[in-house]
């Protein structure tokens, strides 16, 4: 006991309290039968793991610290692994790589939610992340335009971030909620933005939004965009636009009706959802200071 009266004990449960905790976890069947491949992986059912991770992530946040969660990719720690010379097959080897992923991968503070709510949450994060990275590994590698030398993915970001406005400024008052969708080789890029008014939002999802279409004109890959506005005491008014010659090219109201009622998976016909004004996509203002088509 020190001079104070604390106990020895306290002291550490007080500085446990000082140290953050991250919980690799393996979110889907897939993952966790991978690592069953290993000898030393304790776990022979997914979900007897995660009710065990659960008990874990309570203990944790009842000694006071903060913990965050990572998703846990077999992949990529068999290739993390060999990369470091790792032994895959031993649990200091999966600590180390969590703890890798702690600085590197998509995580989210563990708050006492369950896990029926925080994996959504940390799947979208990841999907987030991989193509917020993916997207500015397009705009990074675009090169120069070779009539004017512009760096084509600055300037593609530039255009994108003006179509976004204009596109909240023909949307006018309301709460928007946007998708952009562009087909980027074998990869379906897919960003949401939900904000309110004719601003964009100053969340990190307006540069993700921005971004993703911004490798899409960059590209010149088919995408698409989609806005659904909500204004109190009158139907959502559902508008589309599709990226063309680098710009977006609104769609017709019938259109618009068949993406959204349309099975994506079988191109069956869905009815019309009530209370929704299925509408064209408004005819975007010139940009003054656009000069794309120009040298690109």
């Amino acid at each position: 006991m020190n001079r104070t009266g604390t106990t020895t004990a306290q002291l550490r449960r007080a500085l446990r309290r000082e140290v953050p905790s991250t919980v690799g976890l393996l979110a889907d069947e897939q993952d966790f039968a991978a690592m069953r491949q290993y000898e030393t992986f304790a776990f022979d059912d997914h979900a007897t793991y995660l009710r065990q991770i659960e008990a874990l992530l309570r203990t944790l946040a009842g000694q006071g610290g903060h913990t965050t969660v990572t998703l846990f990719d077999p992949e990529e720690y068999a290739a993390w692994c060999a990369g470091t010379g790792t032994d895959p097959d031993h649990p200091t080897s999966r600590s180390r790589f969590t703890a890798h992923l702690a600085t590197t991968g998509a995580r989210v503070t563990y708050t006492g939610q369950p896990l029926t709510t925080l994996l959504p949450e940390l799947v979208d994060t990841a999907v987030r992340q991989a193509t917020w990275e993916y997207a500015t590994t397009v705009l990074a590698t675009a090169g120069d335009c070779a009539d004017c030398g512009q760096d084509i993915g600055k300037a593609a970001y530039t255009r994108a971030g003006r179509l976004l406005v204009r596109l909240l400024e023909a949307a006018g008052p309301g709460t928007h909620h946007l998708v952009c969708s562009v087909q980027a080789a074998d990869d379906q890029l897919l960003a949401v933005l939900h904000t309110h008014g004719t601003t964009p939002t100053d969340d990190a999802t307006g540069p993700e939004f921005t971004a993703v279409l911004a490798a899409g004109i960059a590209l010149a890959a088919p995408g698409g965009v989609v806005l659904r506005t909500t204004t109190p005491g009158a139907p959502d008014r559902l508008h589309g636009w599709r990226l063309a010659h680098s710009t977006l090219v609104p769609l017709t109201e019938a259109e618009v009706f068949a993406a959204y009622c349309t099975d994506a998976r079988t191109g069956e016909p869905l009815p019309p959802e009530p209370g929704v004004d299925y509408r064209a996509g408004h005819p975007l203002a010139p940009d003054p200071d656009d000069d794309w088509t120009t040298h690109h």
